[in-house]
């Protein structure tokens, strides 16, 4: 809302509470959740396997992993959204399929539907029993031909008396079809979304009572729940399940008689919360993770006699890997805050979805780049494939990215952040005729002082290069990005006023319109919380020009989508018009120079507070065991070798040195004096643990079966629930 003003009070955004969690959520952080993390080995989980353990499983439950939301009073943990948004990241850093089994029943599942708007009888008892493990949910809305489009279900309840345990009652007789439902396969709890009819008018005098939410036990008679889907070939449950002419009693709606046909707006907004956490989390952390072992793998590898990463080729990947986790993670603590107040950013919550998720996308292309053909070997060592091989699954579930930009994030953003419009929207509904006319011309006459508004401070701002425009006391070093940030606000205001004005009902329509008006309302949010994180953090120098390289990206870009929207404006007046007043001198902001990007990539190419503070809150470990604590300490080696290898390097130059297989060239350099015998040591300890960190899988036939398919071929005609049965559908 501050953004679509056009005149933002950044001392609001700055008064959100900065990262805070209770002692309880800092050592659950610390404790269960980095114990959860040591026990994954993702290599077996993912291709020996293609399940869950049942000892991951065991372990989740019985540490209350899937009650984080659920309030202690009914046996849950309670934690606030930054502790979850913290503790999934944390898992998803080391496993995107164990994240999954734990990400579900804290979004969008049964268990917040229930807390907040279930029966005092559901609450008693389900939650304990959820919050326990005792029951796992999963939440059955997309189906077949509702997915985006989720309002248009067919999957459909009437309202009839029926038969339950015994004896008459009234009820809903349920016909669905649904898929794509992660943890269905091993849910006991199923919670539907469907249309619901009153046909005989039992309930009152609407047929078309809109859609409901029911809790049912997935043993319930009916139910079916179909074999595994394997989306992007994950190991995580997901799959379909169905039933036809199901009778169930009016008491599992959730809420009860009251609550049916409120499902809508029970399902957005929880959504809307979900949505901000649980996948901005994830996509934050996994973010984190590529610029971590990215760097580390930068460093240690060499080609043409230096680290690559100090290539300029090779550092044009890393300063964005370097980017996207100071970004998404500024961003993602910003509105985990907001979340962890009560507040239920729906446009925030989409933007953040989208955007954190593209950003990981980018961070896992580069990271694959960096690391060659390391990277695209796949084996227990490789420690990228799995976010490579799950990343689409972000990008699609929870609102397609492609429609969570165009369709959702400006679109719903214009009605609900406007200044005027949902105003204006309720004054032409209401029904009494004088106070909504009187209303409507209130608001209308606000809407039009607020547009001329809007066309001169925009102009007087973009003439005057934002010289004048508003920033915080107490930003020093801060100010002209604030300042900047300021007229890019008032900027977008004007542009998509003029939008929602001259487009009006067509609006949505336009979607490469809207889905540009996006990414720049996204560009100024993303933007404002690198700012915010920057203070929060205490304002450590060295991170300086990580803010001053993300700052003018993020102009740029948000530049780049305005321009974009203004040059593709279907009417030529307002498009000749917009030039003018938002692009009096064309161009402004231009991308981050390479000198800026050299300078952060630098940070990040040694151990120290910076790489740490980077990659914070994410699972590192030191056990040269594994491959991603190979990693950590193969570079404290190599950087500890690195002036032994400056001279090993020049004696190989002189020909002193003949580095070739079958020789023993550190020797051959200790021999002629090139370098010491501690340094021969160090450099010895150091080759020993790169060529570990540079080596890759390789297998025998028999070792590319996995064990799933061994157990199936000697257990011939075995079915398993989750494993077999078939959607009619």
């Amino acid at each position: 809302a501050e953004i679509f003003s056009g005149t933002p009070d950044w001392t609001k955004l700055r008064a959100v509470p900065p990262i805070v969690l209770t002692d309880d959520e800092r050592a659950f952080l610390d404790g269960p959740t980095e114990e959860l993390c040591r026990m994954i080995d993702h290599w077996q989980i993912r291709h020996a396997e293609r399940r869950m353990p049942r000892e991951i499983w065991d372990f989740v439950k019985a540490k209350g992993f899937l009650g984080m939301l659920i309030s202690k009073e009914h046996g849950g943990l309670g934690f606030s959204a930054q502790a979850q948004s913290l503790i999934l990241g944390k898992i998803a850093s080391r496993s995107p399929d164990v994240v999954t089994i734990v990400m579900v029943p804290n979004s969008l599942g049964p268990g917040e539907l229930i807390e907040k708007y279930g029966t005092d009888a559901q609450k008693e008892h389900y939650l304990p029993r959820l919050a326990q493990g005792l029951e796992v949910p999963c939440f059955a809305l997309t189906g077949p031909t509702s997915g985006s489009d989720a309002a248009t279900m067919r999957d459909v309840g009437y309202v009839a008396k029926g038969e339950h345990e015994g004896r008459e009652t009234v009820g809903i007789r349920l016909t669905w079809d649904k898929r794509y439902i992660t943890l269905g396969p091993e849910a006991t709890l199923l919670g539907l979304a469907f249309r619901l009819f009153d046909p005989d008018r039992i309930l009152g005098d609407t047929e078309d009572i809109g859609i409901t939410v029911a809790l049912i036990p997935t043993n319930h008679p009916g139910v079916n729940i179909g074999r595994r889907h394997l989306p992007s070939g994950a190991a995580f449950p997901n799959g379909p399940n169905w039933g036809k002419d199901v009778f169930i009693p009016l008491d599992w709606v959730i809420g009860g008689e009251k609550m049916v046909g409120q499902g809508w707006r029970m399902l957005m907004e929880c959504l809307a919360a979900g949505r901000a956490i649980s996948l901005p989390s994830s996509a934050t952390a996994g973010a984190k993770t590529m610029l971590r072992v990215t760097s580390a793998y930068a460093r240690i590898r060499r080609q043409f006699g230096l680290p690559v990463g100090r290539m300029e080729g090779v550092e044009e990947p890393l300063a964005r890997l370097v980017e996207n986790a100071y970004v998404n993670e500024a961003a993602r603590a910003v509105t985990a805050s907001m979340v962890s107040r009560g507040e239920r950013p729906s446009v925030i919550s989409a933007l953040m979805k989208y955007q954190t998720t593209e950003r990981l996308r980018a961070s896992v292309n580069d990271a694959f780049d960096v690391h060659g053909g390391r990277a695209i070997c796949d084996g227990p060592s490789n420690y990228l494939q799995a976010a490579y091989q799950l990343v689409p699954v972000g990008i699609t579930v929870e609102g397609a990215n492609i429609l969570t930009r165009t369709l959702i994030t400006f679109a719903q953003g214009a009605l609900r952040a406007h200044p005027y419009l949902y105003k204006e929207v309720q004054a032409v509904q209401d029904p009494d005729s004088t106070a909504g006319l009187a209303a409507f011309d209130a608001a209308f006459g606000g809407h039009v002082s607020f547009s001329i508004a809007n066309v001169a401070g925009a102009f007087f701002h973009n003439l005057t290069l934002g010289l004048f425009a508003e920033a915080p006391k107490g930003t020093e070093g801060l100010e002209p990005i604030y300042r900047q940030l300021s007229r890019a606000s008032r900027n977008f205001a004007l542009v998509a006023d003029l939008t929602v004005a001259l487009l009006g009902g067509g609006l949505k329509t336009k979607q490469k319109l809207t889905g540009r008006l996006a990414d720049a309302l996204s560009e100024i949010y993303l933007t404002a919380c690198v700012l915010k994180r920057f203070e929060d953090d205490g304002r450590p120098e060295a991170d300086r020009p990580i803010v001053a390289f993300a700052a003018a990206n993020g102009l740029h870009r948000f530049e780049e989508a305005l321009r974009g929207t203004v040059e593709n404006f279907p009417n030529p007046v307002a498009r000749a018009t917009l030039r003018v007043f938002v692009f009096p001198f064309g161009r402004h902001y231009y991308p981050a120079p390479d000198a800026l990007g050299s300078r952060i990539v630098r940070l990040v190419l040694a151990p120290g507070e910076v790489r740490d503070r980077l990659t914070r809150d994410i699972y590192v470990t030191d056990d040269p065991d594994d491959a991603t604590g190979l990693l950590e300490v193969a570079l404290r080696k190599v950087v500890a070798a690195e002036e032994a290898e400056k001279k090993l390097e020049r004696a190989v130059r002189a020909g002193i040195v003949h580095r070739f297989h079958g020789r023993d060239w550190i020797a051959e350099a200790a021999d002629a004096g090139s370098i010491t015998e501690s340094e021969a040591m160090l450099l010895r300890e150091a080759e020993a643990l790169t060529q570990r960190v540079i080596a890759v899988d390789h297998f025998a036939p028999e070792e590319l079966v996995p064990s799933y398919r061994k157990a199936a071929a000697s257990n011939v005609g075995h079915n398993s629930r989750g494993l077999a049965g078939a959607n009619p559908s």
